[in-house]
C-alpha cells in the first residue's frame, strides 16, 4: 500500500482563481487509523527485516535473542533494540548503513564538536521522500504555488537547508535560498522579490525583527509576510506570539531531527494546537527516560522513533532525547496522525540544580511575559562558597528606559514570577540592548554551565 505523493489536480474557482485541495498527500494525510496502523505495520516489518542488511543490527538482534519473524504486531516494536547517538558515533562512517554505498547519493552530518559526528546517509529515494515530507507540512499551513519561499537557513551539512529547499520546491513554489545570516539583506530579498513565506529559527526571527526596526521597515506595510515556520530551538508559546506580533505572520512549529531526515518530521497545521507527526514515515513512542517504559498518551516523556520508510539508514527506536507528549483527540483539520505537544526541551538539557528539576523553557516562558524585554537571555550556573546559584542575565527591549527605580521594580517582580515557577530564586540581571549578542548563523545559546569547571 503506498500513498499518493502528489496533490489533488488543481481546480478552478469561479473568479478564474485556481483552488486546491487543502492536503498534500490527501490519501495519506486522511487515512483512516485502522488503515494507517496497517501501512505501519507492513512497513515495519519490511524495516525489521532490511535492518538485517546491516552488523549493527544483526549484533543487536543476536544480543536480544530475536530475530524479524518476531515482529507481529506494531506493539512488538518493543521487543526492537534502542538506538542512540552514541551508537551512531560508535559506528561512525558508514556503520549502521543497510545498503551498498553506491546506492548512497547524499550525507548529512553533525559538526562533530564532541567526538565523531553523526552521519546520516540518503538513497535518491530517501531523498524524494523527505522532499515529499517537508512538501506536505509547508502546504499544510498554507503555502501554494503562488508563494515565495524565503530559507534563512544554513545550506551543507546542517539539514534544514537543503530539506526546506527541496520542500518548497516540490510544492511550487519561487524558492529563494537566502541561507543563513546577513539580516539586512535577508530584510532586502523579503521586500524585493515579495517573500511570502519565511523558515527561520526562533532567535533570528526575533533578530529580523529588530533589523527591520533599526531599519525603519514594517512588516506588515513594507513586506508581503504571512507564514513563518519557526523550528531547531525550543521555545514557549509567549516567544511565538511576540514573533507573529511583531511580523505580522502566523508562525508554524517545525519539529526535525537529522537522524530521521532533518525538517519534516512533524509540523502544525493552521489550527496550531499540536505537531503532527507524519506516521507512515515513523512509529511514535514517548518513553521515560529513565525506566525506559512507555508513558500513557498525554504524559510527559522522551519521544523515540522508528523509521519505517527510510532505504539506506533505517533507524530503530532511536532516542531523540526531546521531550514531548502526545496529544489526545482528534485535530479540526481532518488529518488522523497523531499530534505532538510543543517540546519542552531535552532530557539531557534539563537544569538539576538544589535538587529541583528545571528546563529553560519554564524561564523563557516568565521571561516573555514583560514586554520591557527583549527575547534575548542567558542562565549562569556557577558554584560559590553558599553552594550552587544561577544568574539569568536578560537583555531589556529598546523602549525600555533607564530608569533605576524602574529597573529595580522590574527586577524584583521578575524574580518572584521565577521563583513561583522554578521553586528556587536565581539572580536576575537586567542588560542593555545587544549585551547578548545572537549569531545569525547558530542557534542562541541559552545555558553556560560552569560548575563542571571546580
Amino acid at each position: 500500500m503506498e500513498t499518493i505523493t502528489t496533490p489533488l489536480p488543481n481546480k478552478e474557482g469561479k473568479e478564474g482563481e485556481t483552488s486546491y485541495s487543502p492536503y498534500f498527500n490527501p490519501e495519506a494525510e486522511t487515512m483512516p487509523r485502522e488503515q494507517l496502523e496497517q501501512l505501519q505495520l507492513e512497513r515495519l516489518q519490511k524495516t525489521v527485516n532490511h535492518c538485517m542488511n546491516s552488523p549493527f543490527y544483526q549484533k543487536r538482534f543476536q544480543e536480544l535473542g530475536i530475530t524479524p519473524a518476531d515482529i507481529k504486531t506494531l506493539d512488538d516494536v518493543r521487543k526492537l533494540p534502542f538506538t542512540t547517538k552514541e551508537d551512531l558515533r560508535d559506528n561512525y562512517p558508514f556503520g549502521i548503513c543497510c545498503v551498498p554505498m553506491k546506492d548512497c547519493v547524499r550525507l548529512h552530518s553533525s559538526s562533530g564538536t564532541t567526538g565523531n559526528p553523526t552521519v546520516v546517509l540518503h538513497s535518491q529515494k530517501d531523498l524524494e521522500e523527505w522532499a515529499t515530507a517537508v512538501a506536505r507540512c509547508l502546504w499544510m499551513v498554507g503555502s501554494r504555488p503562488e508563494d515565495v519561499f524565503q530559507n534563512s537557513a544554513g545550506y551543507g551539512m546542517f539539514t534544514a537547508g537543503l530539506g526546506f529547499q527541496y520542500g518548497a520546491e516540490k510544492v511550487g513554489m519561487l524558492t529563494v535560498p537566502a541561507a543563513a545570516g546577513n539580516t539586512t539583506r535577508q530584510i532586502k530579498f523579503i521586500k524585493d522579490f515579495g517573500t511570502t513565506v519565511l523558515h527561520a529559527i526562533p532567535s533570528y526571527a526575533s533578530r529580523v525583527f529588530e533589523v527591520m526596526q533599526q531599519e525603519g521597515v514594517d512588516p506588515r506595510k513594507d513586506t508581503k509576510l504571512r507564514v513563518l515556520c519557526i523550528g531547531a530551538e525550543p521555545h514557549s508559546e509567549e516567544q511565538r506570539k511576540r514573533i507573529e506580533d511583531n511580523l505580522g505572520v502566523k508562525a508554524y512549529n517545525s519539529y526535525g531531527i537529522s537522524e530521521m531526515m532533518g525538517p519534516g518530521v512533524a509540523f502544525e497545521c493552521q489550527e496550531q494546537n499540536g505537531l503532527h507527526i507524519w506516521e507512515d514515515y515513523f512509529i511514535v513512542e514517548i518513553i521515560d527516560p529513565v525506566t525506559l517504559e512507555p508513558v500513557p498518551d498525554g504524559e510527559l516523556g522522551e519521544l523515540v522513533l522508528t523509521t519505517i520508510n527510510r532505504e539506506a539508514m533505517p533507524l530503530l527506536r532511536y532516542r531523540t532525547r526531546d521531550l514531548t507528549r502526545i496529544l489526545p483527540g482528534d485535530c479540526p483539520c481532518g488529518r488522523h496522525h497523531k499530534r505532538l505537544a510543543r517540546l519542552q526541551g531535552r532530557s539531557d538539557d534539563m537544569i538539576i540544580l538544589k535538587g529541583v528539576n528545571i528546563f529553560p523553557i519554564q524561564i523563557e516562558k516568565i521571561l516573555l511575559k514583560f514586554k520591557e524585554l527583549s527575547t534575548d537571555y542567558l542562565i549562569t550556573l556557577e558554584t560559590k562558597e553558599s553552594g550552587d546559584t544561577m544568574t539569568i542575565d536578560v537583555e531589556l527591549s529598546q523602549l525600555f528606559t533607564d530608569d533605576y527605580k524602574r529597573l529595580q521594580a522590574l527586577e524584583k517582580n521578575i524574580t518572584r514570577l521565577l521563583k513561583d515557577e522554578i521553586l528556587i530564586t536565581p539572580k536576575v540581571r537586567l542588560v542593555s540592548k545587544g549585551t547578548l549578542t545572537v549569531s545569525d548563523e547558530k542557534k542562541a545559546v541559552r545555558v553556560k554551565d560552569l560548575r563542571k569547571l571546580f
